[in-house]
Order: structure tokens, then C-alpha cells, then sequence
């Protein structure tokens, strides 16, 4: 597919956003394990922490994805209604991811679930999966997550009686954790999607994720759940590659909507320690600012 020199420039910076993500650890998330390996206790999960922060560091300096499971592509596209390219970009996206798929290299991770065939190429079957949300503007923004299988594997949704409220809601939180044990690759980053519709629940749980692990909810009463589900889930001793410790979650975000009388929808999406997203802003020039993973020295 040939494209123009514009469509062309936006597609290598996809490319660079999609390699940078793939191969650094955002800094937030190193100084969050250095933060847990100075409050751990036990060895093994000492012996963990460190061989993960290793692991982060010999990846960016070497240029090396960080982990083998380089997950299924998902873009969310915030697109400004003045950008310059807007038909064509589902085929640049796509391109993008099968180049990035060549040259980073990627782990093909796009499987039929029928035949059981994978495409070889991160293509296919309605992947990279794409969303867009319009705005005003000449920009766009661009939300990046590979998703690995251990953190979607224990992805769930959860639906309580409302008569439960805020105690229901955390018992399910916990019987997640519980449940999933070490198979998202803990610590983990736990996105919480809160009321509105099955997919809404879904999707804005995946939205907390591309939160720094550091910042605070400005909704003091979500800020509140946050602390407390972050401790409750730290004290489950499932630990650092799930061997024991007091660090079994990094940090707990969460997104809410409105719900429905009737229902009170709980969507819960774990990522694993590496906590990859990538974030950038596009301009209509085709050049890129990156905002997160920052990178670290």
C-alpha cells in the first residue's frame, strides 16, 4: 500500500511510539519497584523485585523488548477534527503495527480462536484493535497498550447487587486478586472500571491504566478506594511473581461511571509488572511528542 509523505511520517511515529513501549519501562513504574523493594521484607520477593528492575534495565539500554509476551495490539485514538488524515488511518495503524512487528521485533500474537492460526504478523481479525473519540483541534493523541495473555487471562467483569454498595465492591476486588494469583505476573497494576454498562465497566478499566502509578484520583472518594484496596491487596502475601511478599500490586486506579439502578458493574483489568502504555500526541505535521513511558537512566 503506498502512502503519501504525510501518511508516511505519522506511520514511522507510530512505529517509534509502539517500539518505545515495547522496550521501556516508564519511570514511574521503575521507581514504584525500587520504592517496594526498600519497604520488602521477604527475600524471595527481594530476589524478585531486583531481578525485574535488571530485567527493565537491560531492556532500555539494549533496546530489547521486555518481555517475551509482547501482547496483542490496542490503540485508542483521541482525533482532532482538523487532523489532516482521518480515512486512510486504520490502514496506517495497521502498517504501522506490521512494520513495528519486523523491526522491534514483536512476538506475532494474532491467532484465530477458530483454526487456531496465527497470522504471523500482529494482523488480523479485527487486530490492532482501533477505537476513536473526536475532538476539537489539529492533533492526535494516541493511546497505546499491548496487552500480554497472563494479565488478560484474569481479566474479569463482576456484577454485584447494588444493596452491597462500596463493601460488596471490594470483596469482588479482593476475590480477584485472590483468584488470579500469579498468573498476571504481579506486582500488578490493577485498573478498575466502576458502574455504567458491561463494556463501559471494561473499558474504563483499561482507561485507569495509562494513569501514572504515582498521581492521585481528583475524586477524593475514589483517591480513598484507591489507598485502601492497594493495602487490603498488599497484605495477601501473593508477592512478586506470586512467591510471597507484601507487594503483590504497584498501585490500584480507578475510573467510575454512572450505573444503572438495577445493576452496580464492576470491570477489573490487570497488567503485569511492567505496566507498558504508551502515550503521544501527533501533530498535523506527522511529528510526535511521547508522553509516556518516559524514559529513564
Amino acid at each position: 500500500m503506498r502512502f503519501s509523505p504525510l501518511e508516511e511520517k505519522v506511520l514511522n511515529s507510530l512505529v517509534s511510539l509502539i517500539k518505545l513501549t515495547e522496550t521501556v519501562v516508564s519511570y514511574d513504574v521503575i521507581r514504584a519497584l525500587k520504592m517496594a523493594l526498600e519497604k520488602e521484607k521477604d527475600e524471595t520477593a527481594k530476589s524478585q523485585l531486583r531481578a525485574m528492575i535488571k530485567n527493565a534495565e537491560v531492556a532500555n539500554f539494549q533496546t530489547l523488548p521486555i518481555c517475551q509476551d509482547t501482547g496483542l495490539l490496542t490503540f485508542h485514538i483521541k482525533l482532532g477534527e482538523d487532523f489532516p488524515i482521518k480515512a486512510r488511518l486504520n490502514d496506517i495503524i495497521v502498517e504501522a503495527s506490521k512494520k513495528a512487528t519486523e523491526i522491534v521485533p514483536l512476538r506475532p500474537n494474532a491467532v484465530d480462536p477458530i483454526t487456531g492460526k496465527n497470522t504471523g504478523n500482529n494482523i488480523g481479525g479485527r487486530i490492532p484493535w482501533i477505537t476513536y473519540e473526536l475532538t476539537e483541534g489539529d492533533k492526535m493523541e494516541v493511546f497505546f497498550l499491548p496487552k500480554g495473555g497472563g494479565s488478560s487471562y484474569v481479566v474479569s467483569l463482576t456484577s454485584i447487587p447494588p444493596s452491597q454498595g462500596l463493601k460488596g465492591f471490594k470483596r469482588s476486588i479482593i476475590e480477584a486478586v485472590v483468584k488470579a494469583g500469579p498468573k498476571p505476573c504481579p506486582p500488578v497494576t490493577l485498573g478498575i472500571g466502576l458502574g455504567g454498562t458491561e463494556d463501559m465497566a471494561i473499558k474504563l478499566g483499561a482507561k485507569a491504566l495509562f494513569r501514572k502509578l504515582d498521581d492521585k484520583n481528583p475524586d477524593p472518594a475514589l483517591a480513598q478506594l484507591e489507598s485502601e484496596l492497594l493495602e487490603m491487596i498488599n497484605s495477601l502475601g501473593i508477592g512478586p511473581a506470586g512467591l510471597g511478599g507484601n507487594t503483590t500490586a504497584l498501585a490500584v486506579k480507578i475510573e467510575k461511571a454512572s450505573r444503572h439502578p438495577a445493576t452496580f458493574l464492576i470491570g477489573i483489568v490487570f497488567q503485569c509488572w511492567t505496566n507498558r502504555r504508551g502515550h503521544a500526541i501527533i501533530y498535523e505535521n506527522g511529528e510526535m511528542d511521547v508522553i509516556l513511558p518516559e524514559v529513564w537512566a
